[in-house]
């Protein structure tokens, strides 16, 4: 038999005393592994394993990216060769663990050569390995980098245990804690980016960085003038990078729906069909970095960072559309008159914890610089039917099974995992409390409501007040998260800016 059919040949296990096969496709060599002995695949992604097999024999795959998301929703891993693809899906593949315990510039927040690195985790100690556990069902053929293909990985621990600031499990738990309530959530994800031309010159030493001072960006230029939302001639003008667009999200089953042109200079908006909360949050992070990539090799530099400079007219963000439905019967929750009486639950769950909130809609301190009045971005707590300056967007009504809510606090770099967590703590608070929602605005821009954060740093200590997140995500997990960004903040802080360099040198 060839080394080809080998590979390709199923094992299948019986369940005993069962009435039917178990659909266990498992080579005899790959039983006893690290995946197999901790019992961390379903029926499901051992045959999506069988499947994987077959499909990189077919088309001659190379080579393998095992990769996982970060604290800061960015992808991170390693490049496996063909003749090692198969021991990395028998037994995962290692990283340090030190990578969950830095802030955007690389700088390590704690003590990582400590007893438990400051974090009460003893598996944290020493830089020591995590375990990439790759999740089969999400495995895809790059189609922009030659005979590549791509899959995401779950984390653990050496001794098989989970790790608690894993941000796709811990999305995973909001959702179980969910279901056992009797729901399900559906999300739909509309997201703004900036696309601009790179410049031609060589990588220059300015860019090289260090921990906690990265190096300077690729110089860009602007690619419209912006002012001109929706005009078809000026998306016509990005149409090679358009086609590009569409022709690899889409060979990578991602859900898109629309591309179009936004209202701000060099500024892009896609937009996604709505799907399971999980699975939103896998195709938008596989769509944030296919768009970077799909741009950068056609000379553009596309970033989903919500208010770079040249782009002061309009900055992005992430517009999250949210509902609930039966975990029984899949029948819609939140249509009403027009709103049920879940759903208003939920969305004064939402408004109740905007400002805690804020820290995982909005995680960078750029962020906060999209919060102003007018600007079809909000800058204050309120809700509003089909109001597009209020924070959160009621959509729908009697009888439409599409009614929902639009979350616009958000920014496009949010990490999907925490920022639709945290709007499922928020929601699932006001059930459970029964909160009355406040009335609607019908001036987002001029009333009395709370604002929003003005700041990573009072984000941060509305996280730090708000034992909602504490009891669903851990205590453990919000001092985490909250001494990175604090970093981040604090670095930012102390930065002389340009700004400060104009407004006072030549002035005292």
């Amino acid at each position: 038999m060839s080394e080809a059919a080998l590979r390709n040949h199923d094992e299948r296990d019986f369940a005993q005393a069962g009435t039917g096969p178990r659909a266990r496709p498992m080579l005899a060599k790959d039983r006893g592994g690290f995946i197999d002995r901790h019992n961390l695949w379903t029926d499901a992604q051992y045959a999506a394993a069988a499947q994987m097999r077959r499909v990189m024999d077919e088309i001659g795959l190379e080579m393998v990216r095992f990769a996982f998301v970060d604290q800061h929703g960015l992808l991170r891993g390693k490049t496996i060769t063909r003749s090692n693809v198969a021991s990395a899906m028998r037994s995962g593949v290692t990283a340090p663990s030190s990578l969950l315990l830095k802030d955007t510039s690389g700088k390590s927040v704690f003590p990582v050569f400590t007893e438990d690195a400051a974090l009460g985790i003893a598996q944290l100690a020493g830089a020591g390995d995590i375990v990439l556990v790759p999740d089969p069902i999400t495995f895809r053929v790059l189609p922009w980098a030659e005979r590549t293909g791509w899959i995401l990985c779950d984390l653990r621990f050496p001794d098989g245990s989970e790790v608690a600031i894993s941000t796709r499990d811990l999305l995973r738990r909001q959702l179980s804690t969910l279901e056992l309530a009797g729901y399900r959530m559906t999300v739909g994800a509309e997201l703004e980016f900036h696309v601009f031309r790179a410049d031609d010159a060589p990588f220059a030493m300015e860019g090289v960085g260090r921990p906690g001072a990265p190096g300077h960006p690729r110089p860009v230029h602007p690619t419209t003038p912006g002012s001109q939302l929706l005009h078809e001639e000026a998306l016509d003008g990005f149409d090679e990078l358009v086609q590009a667009l569409y022709r690899g999200l889409t060979a990578l089953d991602l859900p898109l729906r629309s591309l179009e042109l936004e209202f701000g200079p060099s500024q892009l908006e896609l937009t996604m069909d709505a799907a399971d909360a999980a699975v939103t949050a896998d195709a938008v992070v596989l769509c944030r970095s296919a768009v970077r990539q799909i741009a950068r090799r056609l000379g553009y530099e596309a970033t989903f960072m919500s208010r770079p400079q040249g782009a002061e007219t309009a900055s992005t963000g992430w517009h999250l559309h949210q509902s609930l439905t039966s975990a029984v019967s899949g029948e819609p929750m939140f249509p009403g008159t027009p709103l049920s009486d879940l759903a208003t639950h939920y969305l004064e769950g939402l408004l109740t914890h905007a400002q805690a909130a804020a820290a995982f809609s909005t995680p960078t301190v750029n962020g906060y610089k999209r919060y102003q009045a007018y600007s079809l971005a909000p800058d204050r707590v309120a809700w509003g039917m089909d109001n597009k300056g209020a924070m959160v967007r009621a959509v729908g009504g009697p009888g439409d099974p599409a009614t929902r809510l639009e979350n616009r606090s958000g920014e496009p770099s949010a990490n999907p995992y925490l920022y639709i967590a945290s709007q499922l703590v928020s929601g699932l608070d006001g059930i459970n409390r029964s909160l009355e929602l406040r009335q609607p605005t019908r001036n987002p821009y001029e009333n009395a409501a709370p604002r929003l954060p003005r700041s990573l740093g009072e984000a941060i200590d509305a996280l730090d007040a708000d034992p909602v997140f504490a009891d669903a995500f851990g205590p453990d997990v919000i001092r985490w998260y909250s001494a990175i960004k604090r970093s981040e903040f604090d670095r930012y802080l102390m930065h002389v800016s340009d700004w400060e360099q104009r407004e006072y040198l030549g002035l005292f």
